[in-house]
């Protein structure tokens, strides 16, 4: 981590242009926050700039040095496991990794409609201006609910290969599902417009149909390979 934050620490300047992207999209901010006709985040504290960059570069060293903490983790737990749940949960540590970069990857498309709506509901009564604390922290808070939503899905499939949860009990438990998946779409997304609560509501539920159906073909193989050694 620490030569990984050190990697951060370089690499700031094009990580944060990428952060600030969304941001820098919305015309108004970018008219308030510019210099010299580029955009920037406000300081309104002397330590701001430092805070920010440190924050930023252990996020990315974080990331950096990802694979390697997930590998020892991965080590870690490995002599607990039986045969059958080693080989069930590497392919899922892998797979939880691109779910979670997929997860942001969506936060990214939607947080400059999320901040559009949101300085907009002022109205006149603002001059909208955003500070690097509040918007790194913004962009953290919506990235990483993003990032955990989308793995929900994936713990639905591990928890039927271990034969945990069923295919039939989860199409019971359908309504309720979709209920509870536009309830959190509600709570994670940083709007409360219908069009940014569809955005994150629809894919949640189109995921929980497929882990239903990736569970059904993990139940029928199983009883198939029951009736060729019966």
């Amino acid at each position: 981590m620490f030569v990984a934050t050190i990697i951060g620490w370089v690499l700031f300047d094009p990580v944060i242009s990428v952060i600030m992207a969304p941001a820098c999209d919305l015309p108004d901010v970018v008219q308030l926050n510019s210099v010299d006709g580029e955009c920037r985040l406000l300081a309104l504290r002397p330590l701001e700039p430092f805070s920010v960059r440190i924050r930023v570069s252990l996020l990315t060293g974080l990331f950096v040095a990802g694979p390697i903490l997930f590998y020892q983790l991965w080590k870690f737990i490995t002599p607990g496991l039986t045969q059958r749940e080693r080989r069930l949960s590497l392919p899922f540590v892998v797979l939880s990794q691109l779910m979670f970069a997929f997860g942001i990857a969506f936060a990214y498309v939607i947080i400059p409609q999320g901040l559009n709506i949101l300085l907009s509901m002022g109205g006149d009564n603002f001059a909208v201006a955003l500070t690097g604390t509040e918007y790194l922290s913004f962009f953290l808070r919506t990235s990483v609910a993003f990032g955990l939503v989308f793995e929900i899905p994936l713990v639905l499939v591990f928890l039927s290969l271990l034969g945990i949860v069923t295919s039939s009990a989860m199409r019971k438990a359908r309504p309720w599902a979709i209920v509870a998946n536009v309830a959190l779409a509600a709570v994670v997304t940083p709007t409360t417009d219908p069009v940014t609560l569809l955005f994150m509501a629809v894919p949640m539920v189109v995921f929980y149909e497929l882990a239903i159906l990736v569970a059904w073909l993990i139940e029928r193989s199983r009883r198939r390979r029951r009736e060729e050694l019966a």
